[in-house]
């Protein structure tokens, strides 16, 4: 572990959740212009609309978004995730979302000297724009930080008007996995709920927190108007048809009428720089009296 602390240097370390942009870039000049760990499909999206790509040299497996990224060496699952890999890299600076972890990597890398900062994690547009301050001032970016927040938010403004005029508010209900099992639902609470809402929906359960198995009884009480998926678990069942060999959900309206939306994943839940897109193209499908506005193109 000297060694590592060797390779680091005395870089100081940050444990953060909510913190005013203005208290990051504590650990020294170096994060400024070193290498990046981002840590989070949201963070990396940030790092690079914010100019700063080039610094990144890994990311975890969320991270899909752009293209570059993938390219990238990976350093594991976000909530998994492990000390001995990112401190390898010798990062100058280790960007992760707040719920990153478990802690007990989090603390031996703050003990071998790594300089962590943990971005604010907040499923609205107000939560996005903090995100946005917060990695662009741990990055030394903050010029470019305040023009990315000024677009975003003249991009949810301008969608909250639109969305506001749609009458209609469908019940969705949004599967984030179906197997043999109980699917598991997003409650409310959750980044699923959230872009349903900003989106002009309903989410379809609204009994529970979080995302919980549910019966085939709790879904077919739902009655949800659409079935919201993600790109990957509809490939998995093998498409709309696949979807509905469950009785459970063909015998919902949704079911019954095959309306099913279906989004890539980060873009959907990420709530990053690209949420104005994940609401304009969520509501599209929700309401087709939806008219997007031009700066949520």
């Amino acid at each position: 572990m000297s060694n590592v602390r060797g390779i680091l240097g005395a870089c100081a370390a940050i444990a953060l959740s909510v913190i005013a942009p203005s208290a990051w870039g504590d650990c020294g000049g170096a994060t400024a212009t070193g290498p990046v760990i981002s840590i989070g499909g949201d963070v990396t999206e940030i790092v690079y609309a914010l100019g700063a790509g080039d610094r990144v040299i890994a990311v975890d497996i969320t991270s899909r978004h752009p293209t570059e990224a993938r390219a990238l060496p990976q350093v594991g699952y976000m909530r998994q995730l492990s000390a001995e890999p990112i401190l390898s890299l010798a990062p100058s600076l280790i960007l992760a979302i707040a719920d990153a972890g478990p802690p007990t990597v989090l603390d031996q890398l703050r003990a071998a000297g790594a300089c962590i900062a943990l971005v604010p994690d907040d499923h609205s547009p107000a939560g996005v724009i903090r995100k946005v301050e917060a990695v662009a001032a741990a990055l030394g970016r903050e010029t470019e930080g305040d023009a990315l927040a000024a677009r975003l938010e003249a991009e949810f403004a301008a969608l909250r008007a639109s969305v506001g005029a749609v009458k209609d508010q469908p019940r969705v209900l949004f599967l984030f996995s179906v197997g043999e099992g109980a699917p598991l639902v997003g409650g409310r609470n959750t980044s699923a709920d959230s872009i349903i809402t900003l989106a002009g929906g309903r989410n379809a359960i609204d009994g529970f927190a979080d995302f919980k198995p549910v019966s085939s009884e709790s879904i077919i009480a739902a009655a949800p108007d659409v079935l919201l998926v993600t790109d990957l678990t509809l490939e998995k069942l093998g498409g709309v048809e696949g979807l509905l060999r469950r009785t459970d959900i063909a015998e919902t309206p949704a079911g019954k009428a095959k309306r099913v939306v279906t989004m890539d994943s980060l873009l959907l839940l990420g709530f990053g720089p690209r949420t104005p897109q994940a609401i304009s193209q969520l509501a599209t499908a929700l309401h087709p009296s939806f008219v997007a506005p031009q700066a949520a193109n």
